[in-house]
């Protein structure tokens, strides 16, 4: 009896919490429970920067080794010049360079030092002309901006490339590899290449306007230059073909050539059959190339020859 009437005044006597103070601590529960949330995701927010500092820095290290790759072009481009400057020097006192870049026979001047920086101030505007100038020095009848495209439908697939596409949430939904007709542009830089699977496949093109074809020339990048060290995705064995009425029908073997990945990036091949007809659409086929066990990438290809209304 005593022990329940001790028990009765206790709990008369208790301060039970009122409901004010339940809503105080059960949102003092949520505030620490959302400060502890804000703190992890600033941890993983940390733990991802690194990877995506990873990321940027690989990237600007790979545009760094390309532009060090053009540099060492340039380098080796000034010392050729400085090379044939030393050589033309001594010729430079009987002879002269005329504002047009021929060379003439020079009157003995009264200022020879004069003359001779003149002189070698035209050798060197005439030099660099001849280095901004097209290496083929042949009409382009394949370019794209001159109105020439490539008929897909008769052109092999490309090639299909996971490193190649856009992820969000880790989930592909769009590959970004370059079209084929990338190949008809004058822009030859590492990667701007079509590429399609395996070692064979070909390209149907419309021409800008119908010729009758001399020549192609292919184009490709040079092993320093490129990314991976190698040229083994470049071309080998290709061969020609033209397509008269409207880029259907009849295919006529133009020639069979070698692409030589150690020759120079532009290689121009002269057409092994002469002809009489006009085509519209020439037909690439890749027979072959260098190595690659996936893929072969194509730079630019251009047709040369005479227009059908100059004959």
């Amino acid at each position: 009896m005593f022990t329940l009437t001790f028990l009765f005044v206790g709990l008369r006597n208790h301060r039970w919490p009122r409901e004010t103070e339940f809503l105080q601590k059960s949102r003092h529960i949520c505030n620490l429970f959302a400060e502890y949330g804000s703190r992890l995701y600033s941890y993983q927010v940390r733990l991802r920067t690194p990877k995506e500092q990873l990321e940027l820095l690989k990237m600007e290290s790979q545009i760094l080794e390309n532009n060090l790759d053009k540099i060492l072009d340039l380098m080796e481009q000034i010392n050729a010049l400085k090379a044939l400057l030393r050589d033309m020097q001594d010729e430079l006192h009987n002879s002269s360079w005329n504002s047009n870049g021929d060379l003439v026979e020079a009157v003995a001047a009264e200022d020879p030092s004069g003359v001779l920086d003149e002189e070698m101030s035209n050798l060197v505007n005439y030099v660099l002309k001849k280095f901004r100038e097209d290496q083929v020095q042949m009409a382009d009848y394949a370019l794209k901006s001159a109105g020439a495209s490539i008929i897909e439908a008769e052109t092999s697939e490309s090639y299909k490339n996971d490193k190649a596409k856009l992820y969000w949430h880790g989930i592909g939904f769009l590959n970004y590899e370059m079209p084929p007709d990338i190949i008809l542009q004058p822009d030859v830089h590492p990667g701007k290449c079509w590429a399609f699977p395996g070692s064979q496949g070909h390209a149907l093109i419309r021409l800008s306007r119908k010729i009758i074809p001399t020549a192609v020339t292919m184009d490709h990048i040079s092993e320093r230059v490129s990314p991976s060290g190698n040229t083994y995705s470049a071309p080998k064995e290709f061969s020609i073909y033209g397509i008269m009425n409207q880029c259907e029908g009849e295919e006529i073997f133009l020639g069979q050539f070698i692409y030589n990945k150690t020759g120079p990036t532009v290689q121009t091949f002269e057409l092994q059959h002469e002809l009489s007809e006009s085509f519209l659409c020439i037909k690439l086929k890749i027979l072959s190339n260098w190595g690659h066990p996936k893929y072969t990438c194509l730079y630019r290809f251009r047709v040369h020859g005479t227009p059908a209304s100059h004959t």
